[in-house]
């Protein structure tokens, strides 16, 4: 179905501020996941391994998941793909066999470094439609929104 634009433009400009960054994000989270389809990953699996190529320490998958904000069966599951595809591989603690901490492998390594430069792209795209001014106001706001008080519940993504 297409979208009417003068529909759209009027709810931009009378609904909420939950409906209004509710839309932004169905649009950067669709511009991300058509792009991260070509490297066969989800969206929460690059952002995964992101975390693992940018994690100076190990973490366990409970301490991974919680920094993500990923539910232990979501983390389990993008876990076992990432796995099957040889990009990551969840070895055991050995302070404690119970515990497993997942790795990032270097192919995992390879293929997070192209799939983040690609998705910067899909970024700069959208930064692009505003001033570095307006730009840094987003992205504070956002950020202040984003910490909020209370818990949050959820994944991140």
């Amino acid at each position: 179905m297409e979208e009417q634009p003068e529909l759209i433009a009027a709810c931009a400009e009378k609904w909420d501020l939950n409906w209004l960054l509710h839309r932004a994000a169905q649009r950067v989270g669709a511009a991300y996941a058509e792009e991260i389809q070509n490297f066969g990953v989800s969206l929460r699996g690059q952002l995964i391994l992101q975390a693992l190529a940018t994690e100076e320490a190990q973490r366990t998958q409970l301490a991974l998941g919680a920094m993500l904000g990923l539910d232990k069966t979501t983390l389990t599951s993008e876990l076992d793909k990432l796995e099957r595809a040889e990009l990551v591989m969840r070895v055991p603690d050995p302070n404690d066999r119970r515990v497993r901490k997942p790795v990032i492998t270097d192919k995992g390594r390879a293929l997070q470094k192209e799939a983040g430069d690609a998705l910067a792209e899909v970024e700069r795209a959208f930064h692009s439609r505003f001033s570095p001014q307006e730009m840094g106001i987003i992205r504070k706001a956002l950020q202040d929104l984003s910490r909020g008080e209370g818990p949050v519940h959820g994944s991140c993504i």
